[in-house]
């Protein structure tokens, strides 16, 4: 710090401990301590002058008074240099520096207030400026005047027009309020927090959608809606079951090797399942209404997984590759020609109902058990390799599905809660079920078809069932469908006697 600013702090401490001195320097501190003891009236309440002092005393260094809280900067003011300049005894650390910035701190002598006074009513609510803000003298009173006034017509303002809006529209105000009124008990019932505890549908079937209620990714609010829907259009996109007595060169066994071929096609893509069931679909129908040869089988079979592809999968494969998995065989002009040509045939309808919708909404009555839904999607392909399951809805082989799988690994019975999210109870299950048995008992048709559920992937799905069919064959094959839920529960007892293979 500067010398000066040295000297002026040495020459007030002298002044602070003077007991001659006629003014006592007072803090902010002692002053805030004074107020509460309701001392103040003792002190004297003198304005502060910047006149030279007239106090004598015997110490050289103390020539004047000092204001209280007083400035105390480097900058040395002009009625301070002239009194040093016009006395010997001056300090020589007082003197004028040599460049001054002519910014002043605000000091409280120019204040014509006392030190401890009553401040003046008006002024109560100005701001005091802060210290080495530059501002000379105190705060405008002009500027906080107007802000206050203004602020008190802003007030009276509005309530003038709150007092004044509801006479404007008197009659508007009343209707609004009559219907929010109204209203009000409505709203309050919408937003009441839902319940948390799963609800019955009817005494025996337990609602498994409330549990997702809160997720929006499961639409629980339109779950049964969607599925309705399925169920609707289910029937007009199915194929006939008899379109092959009006083909010529083809045959069943044909469709099976077509079929049975797409399937490796679509494992070694990697697929998803949707798009294996829609290019089945896209065949049957095609063939249903569409005489073709045979040897432009295999060019619908590859265009029926390309527009499948481009229909369910998120990046479907290029027609380059479907063109060099069937052996170059056709070209990628010929391709895309089918695909328009095949579109055209379907009208562009491509809203089926996939097998896998239905097959993962009963998984969900079933717990999302994962061994029931792998053996469940290996029964569900037999109905795209087999012909004679085009003739019942996805829904029905869905539920088939399921059930033969749950019976397999000795799940428990088919109850209301299944048979409700299936939509099919035992017996309407049955010819379903013994096409599936009929299948697995017989030989071995469609190779790839095997070998891709007798891998670990698919826990052997293909070889326990197949081993289970032929030890358990003669207990179901030629039985008649249950009439009651009973009599199928006893149906399905006989089986447990042996051994399971669910292992």
């Amino acid at each position: 710090m500067p010398p000066a600013g040295r000297a002026v702090r040495s020459r007030a401490q002298g002044i602070e401990n003077d007991e001659n001195a006629g003014t006592t320097r007072l803090t902010r501190a002692k002053a805030a301590a004074l107020n509460h003891e309701s001392a103040a009236s003792d002190l004297v309440k003198k304005p502060l002058t910047r006149t030279k002092s007239t106090t004598t005393s015997t110490t050289a260094g103390q020539s004047r008074k000092r204001a209280a809280l007083g400035d105390v900067s480097n900058v040395v003011k002009q009625g301070t240099v002239t009194e040093k300049n016009g006395k010997a005894g001056a300090k020589p650390g007082l003197v004028k520096a040599a460049a001054p910035t002519k910014v002043q701190k605000v000091s409280r002598s120019q204040s014509t207030r006392n030190v401890l006074g009553n401040k003046d009513k008006n002024a109560s609510d100005l701001k005091r400026p802060a210290s080495g803000s530059g501002v000379h003298g105190p705060a405008s009173k002009k500027r906080n005047t107007n802000s206050t006034s203004k602020s008190i017509e802003e007030e009276e303002s509005v309530e003038t027009q709150e007092n004044v809006a509801p006479a404007e529209n008197t009659n508007v105000y009343m209707e609004v309020k009559t219907k929010h009124e109204a209203v009000a008990p409505k709203e309050e019932a919408q937003f009441q927090p839902r319940s948390t505890t799963p609800k019955l549908i009817n005494p025996e079937v337990v609602d498994l959608d409330l549990e997702d209620i809160e997720d929006p990714l499961m639409v629980a609010e339109y779950v049964n809606e969607i599925f309705d829907y399925l169920l609707d259009i289910e029937g007009r996109t199915m194929a006939s079951e008899d379109y092959m007595d009006l083909q010529t060169e083809l045959e069943w066994k044909m469709r099976g090797i077509l079929v049975d071929w797409l399937l490796e096609v679509h494992g070694r893509f990697r697929l998803l399942p949707e798009t294996l069931f829609l290019a089945v679909n896209i065949i049957d129908r095609f063939l249903s209404c569409k005489i073709v040869q045979l040897d432009r089988l295999q060019l619908v079979g590859v265009t029926a997984m390309f527009i499948a592809s481009k229909y369910e999968e998120v990046l479907s494969p290029h027609v380059q590759n479907f063109r060099h998995v069937a052996d170059d065989g056709f070209t990628e002009e010929e391709i895309l020609s089918a695909e328009r040509f095949v579109l055209a045939a379907l009208n562009y309808d491509l809203s089926y109902p996939n097998p896998m919708n239905f097959l993962r909404r009963i998984s969900k009555a079933d717990a999302y058990d994962i061994q029931t839904r792998t053996l469940g999607k290996y029964l569900l392909e037999i109905s795209c390799l087999d012909h004679h399951f085009i003739g019942h809805p996805p829904s029905q082989v869905a539920a088939a599905a399921m059930y033969f799988a749950r019976l397999v690994l000795e799940k428990g019975e088919w109850d209301p809660t299944l048979a409700h999210y299936s939509g099919y109870t035992e017996e309407e299950l049955w010819p379903c079920f013994q096409l599936m048995v009929d299948y697995l008992h017989g030989p071995v048709l469609h190779e790839a078809f095997f070998k891709k559920y007798a891998s670990k992937k698919f826990l052997k799905a293909s070889i326990v069932l197949r081993q289970w069919t032929k030890k358990y064959y003669h207990d179901y094959f030629g039985m008649e469908a249950p009439s009651t839920y009973e009599s199928s529960s006893a149906l399905r007892a006989a089986p447990r006697k042996h051994s399971s293979l669910s292992s």
